[in-house]
């Protein structure tokens, strides 16, 4: 088994293919600046695997973190950069760099020739649920829920997420969970179509190792061939969401939305009692 250990997420590959990425940030794996770069330096072996040179054929997702999968964005990081900046062009350029960085990123893991799957528990918003959703199947524990409550903020997801909920669900279920910021569980998560399957309590990270192992037995070409003609990838409407997310940040009303999240004593609002 090869391993590798980093602050915010670490990998271990089996013998037979599989990899696991365990996300292990406090406090519920937000997605920010150094938990980017880590999962940067793990997609940096993607190209090694389209020619054959990587032992990784099959990649979990799975978290460390008893509350959930992961609760989004870093966005008390975000607030701080906001707080200490006297430049707003500077911040805006910084702000638009760390975007196109995490999408490239999660393209990556959308695109990456190999069979992915989420293994989700508990909360599983925003940043969370699009990284959930460049993989190719979520298996959801039963206490699961997902949701994309940005609106509240005055936002939309920055990280190609409504693209991608568009292309598993439809329109008609993305305008539901966007514009109510309600969210699902995860039996009616499966009734939706985002999730593949509901596991037993406690038992989402070996149902989705275990469906993996499957993909495992089918030649590693016949995979890359199939998600290439099931996953169309869309650049250009990732692209206009960046630009729509940046010009809905310098709103006031952002601004407003994001002090006060920040201010909260509530370690981690918008998740479920």
């Amino acid at each position: 088994m090869s391993e590798r250990q980093g602050q915010r997420l670490s990998w271990a590959t089996e013998p037979d293919g599989l990899c696991t990425l365990s996300l292990h940030g406090e406090p519920l794996n937000e997605l920010g600046e150094e938990s980017l770069s880590e999962l940067e330096a793990f997609l940096d072996v993607l190209p090694e695997i389209a020619s054959g040179e990587s032992s990784i054929r099959a990649l979990l997702i799975v978290s460390e973190q008893p509350r959930g999968f992961c609760a989004g964005a870093d966005l008390r990081a975000l607030q701080a950069r906001v707080a200490a900046s006297e430049d707003a062009s500077a911040l805006r350029a910084e702000l638009r760099s760390f975007l196109v960085r995490i999408n490239a990123a999660l393209s990556g893991l959308d695109q990456a020739p190999i069979a992915t799957a989420a293994a989700v528990e508990g909360v599983c918003f925003g940043g969370g649920l699009e990284l959930a959703l460049a993989c190719d199947l979520i298996v959801a524990d039963p206490t699961a829920r997902f949701g994309f409550p940005e609106l509240r903020l005055g936002l939309i997801p920055g990280f190609g997420g409504i693209t991608r909920l568009r292309r598993a669900l439809g329109s008609t279920r993305v305008l539901d969970l966007l514009l109510t910021g309600r969210s699902l569980n995860a039996e009616r998560a499966r009734e939706a179509g985002l999730v593949s399957q509901v596991s037993g309590k406690g038992k989402a990270a070996r149902a989705a190792a275990s469906a993996l192992r499957q993909t495992l037995r089918v030649p590693p070409a016949a995979v890359a061939a199939a998600k290439r003609h099931s996953k169309p990838h869309d650049p250009a409407a990732i692209a206009t969401e960046i630009e729509t997310f940046l010009s809905l940040f310098e709103r006031s009303e952002c601004a407003a939305a994001l002090a006060d999240f920040v201010s909260r004593e509530d370690p981690l609002p918008y998740t479920p009692r």
